[in-house]
């Protein structure tokens, strides 16, 4: 199961659509935006392509709550299950208690990968290249032994991926 994981994607427009697309090409099945979406134009992209995402609220995005029942956006902390895995969602890291399977969370625009007991916790970083000059993404891979985390980063000039794996024994004994 591959879930692409994209945070903080603000004013830049450009910059997430690019990040979504190479989502879709590295085979997400689903996306997740940890918040700080901030356009709406992010918002229709994602259902222009078809794929299922969730989105959360993040701490700038106070003008898409009136799109709330158009979209797929959710309040923090927000729980949910694909397939048996259990998750949260959240913008801010405020509730780092693990209590699910996967913990997904944005706004400090620093790419963070840890399984700390049975939860894997991610951050993909900052897709809108605000804080540092380059778009980072992520894509969680669950597998029945391991958590695969494949973390994309582009420099602002380059059209091209760089990608860094990081690979954690899936301890939650559940097959997919």
């Amino acid at each position: 199961m591959k879930i692409g994981i994209i945070s903080d994607t603000h004013k830049k427009i450009g910059r997430a659509k690019k990040a979504i697309d190479l989502l879709l090409q590295e085979g997400a099945e689903y996306i997740i935006h940890a918040g700080d979406i901030v356009k709406k134009e992010v918002l229709d992209y994602l259902e222009e392509k078809q794929i299922v995402y969730l989105a959360v609220y993040g701490n700038n995005d106070m003008a898409l709550y009136q799109y709330h029942n158009q979209y797929n956006l959710v309040q923090e902390p927000y729980y949910f299950k694909i397939k048996d895995y259990t998750f949260k969602l959240m913008h801010h890291p405020y509730y780092m208690t693990k209590d699910t399977d996967v913990l997904i969370y944005g706004h400090t625009h620093i790419f963070h990968s840890q399984v700390y007991d049975d939860t894997i916790l991610v951050n993909s970083g900052e897709a809108c290249a605000r804080d540092f000059p380059r778009s980072k993404v992520a894509i969680l891979e669950i597998k029945d032994e391991q958590f695969i985390v494949n973390s994309f980063s582009r420099e602002i000039k380059s059209e091209n991926w760089k990608k860094t794996v990081f690979k954690y024994q899936n301890r939650t004994g559940k097959k997919i």
